[in-house]
């Protein structure tokens, strides 16, 4: 029997949302400073409550952000609002974008490719094919499955191996380090799951 799809709004209205710390990834932050990369046009998929999406606003990246759960975009406005920030943000599934724009020339994710690659992977690299310019970037933080602890434990986990070959025929591989999660909370108890940075760029 196959899983059940998850419940974003319940599990945002219990606060069973263990990824969402209120503080804008170490991760994240360490590839802009480390690559450079120059605010620009760009879009996060799963932003959640909008902490990753607010920092990039911030340091003058033009964000749009998107969310299957309305009460997690609604909390990513409020906070936006209340940061004094301009961000566009949208309530849809992933697999069923709005029409956003031209391709975007940044992407990021925390979590979503690695939930993704297992829901529908075709699907997820249709839209990364139609979100991503040429010579765009795409930053994907996934799970990492070196991890010793239980997986139940964590995030859905990737082999390299597999990133590689599900992602290279859109991409070429720029950067990829194993890192903590960090900020993660599940059942009360910190924890900081292994995780892959995986940044690439688009092929031509």
């Amino acid at each position: 029997m196959a899983d059940e799809k998850p419940d974003w709004d319940q599990r945002y209205t219990a606060g069973e949302t263990p990824w969402d710390s209120g503080q804008p990834s170490n991760q994240l932050l360490r590839v802009l400073d480390a690559q450079r990369i120059a605010p620009c046009r760009m879009l996060e998929l799963g932003c959640g409550s909008g902490t990753n999406a607010i920092a990039l606003a911030r340091r003058g990246f033009q964000v749009t952000a998107v969310d299957v759960s309305k009460v997690a975009i609604e909390r990513a406005q409020q906070k936006a609002q209340a940061a004094g920030v301009n961000i566009e943000f949208h309530v849809a599934d992933i697999a069923a974008l709005p029409p956003l724009g031209p391709p975007f020339d940044f992407v990021f994710d925390r979590g979503v490719y690695h939930h993704m690659r297992r829901a529908s992977l075709a699907v997820f690299l249709d839209v990364l094919a139609r979100t991503t310019r040429s010579g765009g970037l795409y930053l994907t933080l996934a799970g990492n499955a070196n991890e010793a602890r239980p997986q139940e434990e964590g995030p859905p986990q990737v082999h390299e191996e597999e990133m590689c070959r599900e992602l290279s025929p859109l991409f070429e591989l720029v950067e990829l380090r194993e890192f903590r999660f960090d900020g993660v909370v599940i059942e009360g108890h910190p924890v900081e799951p292994l995780a892959w940075s995986a940044l690439w760029r688009r092929r031509a």
